[in-house]
């Protein structure tokens, strides 16, 4: 059996006991915040008596001991059974599968653009690190890093939405666009999007460009650069051939871990720009009481999150070979 087998079996063996750990936290936490689900949904009925509140709380298993209630939970949550939602009255599965596709495209969408543009900036920065564009990098990252993601898209929905009418400040499709055709939708979902991924990657773009510069500042001293500046390798060669892959080693370990940042941010961001996706589905959650679609989608996030420093252990093997014999 292959290393790179067996430290992925290794890797998913621990992704398992992580998730059934936050499974068991999410659920205690939630449960033990002020409130009763069983209210809220009677509320939602128009009010009921203690006998419509009693047949809420069985139907509902809210009757049964916490313990019980977190055993049931779990076995069904492994078969992928995340219960019913309260206020919509719909599986919670099917309710995370139809916002999931909103969310991956906002978050890849900040990540890859604030990863690729921040290391072109960084390593650009990083080649005349006395020049006037690289004080405007590090002043950039400063002020960018600084900014909540709230803030910036309030201002982006005063500058878009009243200053200067050009951009949709909410939602992810115009509704008059939905019967004309699948180039004329996809343009459209990308005209929305653009405000929201901006947003969200503006604070990682900030991050990356400084880490970035400062990394290649790094490796551009080392001896072996200066070797092949000594062979006459172009300093374009130099630069992107050699220095950058050495670089991008604190590059991926911050983006792997950036990445549980990255959704928990898309929560502010869908919520200031009504973009329909995890974010707002777990914001209705929190004020409707709704525990399984909160529970849903806090274990589904949290499962991206493993996802996404699985495939970063797994990257530093194709940047670094010498990790590939371990």
């Amino acid at each position: 059996m292959s290393s790179l087998l067996i430290t992925l079996l290794r890797r998913l063996l621990l992704a398992f006991g992580l998730v059934l750990a936050v499974l068991a936290v999410n659920f205690t936490l939630i449960h033990a915040a002020p409130g009763d689900p069983a209210l809220v949904i009677a509320g939602e009925m128009g009010g009921a008596d203690e006998a419509a509140m009693a047949a809420i709380r069985k139907n509902y298993g809210l009757d049964k001991p916490l313990p019980e209630q977190f055993i049931t939970y779990l076995g069904r949550s492994l078969r992928g059974d995340l219960g019913t939602s309260y206020t919509y009255n719909r599986p919670v599965s099917s309710l995370i599968l139809d916002r999931l596709g909103p969310t991956i495209l906002l978050v890849l969408t900040a990540l890859i653009g604030a990863i690729c543009l921040g290391t072109l900036m960084g390593v650009l920065a990083s080649r005349r690190p006395d020049s006037l564009f690289s004080g405007v990098v590090t002043v950039f990252s400063l002020v960018g890093y600084a900014m909540p993601v709230f803030w910036t898209g309030i201002l982006l929905v005063i500058l878009f939405g009243k200053v200067w009418p050009i951009m949709p400040i909410a939602g992810m499709r115009d509704v008059r666009l939905m019967g004309a055709g699948a180039w004329v939708n996809a343009m459209d979902v990308l005209h929305h999007l653009v405000l929201p991924a901006v947003t969200l990657g503006l604070i990682y773009l900030a991050q990356y460009s400084r880490l970035a510069r400062a990394s290649m500042l790094e490796v551009l001293g080392s001896d072996y650069i200066r070797t092949a500046r000594a062979k006459g390798l172009a300093d374009g060669t130099i630069t992107f051939k050699h220095a950058l892959r050495n670089a991008m080693m604190p590059l991926v370990t911050i983006a792997g871990l950036q990445f549980g940042n990255l959704i928990s941010g898309a929560v502010l961001v869908e919520t200031v720009f009504s973009w329909p996706g995890l974010g707002t589905l777990a914001l209705d959650a929190i004020l409707g009481r709704d525990y399984p679609s909160l529970l849903g989608v806090l274990t589904f996030s949290a499962i991206l999150v493993i996802v996404a420093n699985l495939l970063t252990d797994l990257s530093y093997r194709w940047i670094d070979p010498r990790l590939r014999t371990r």
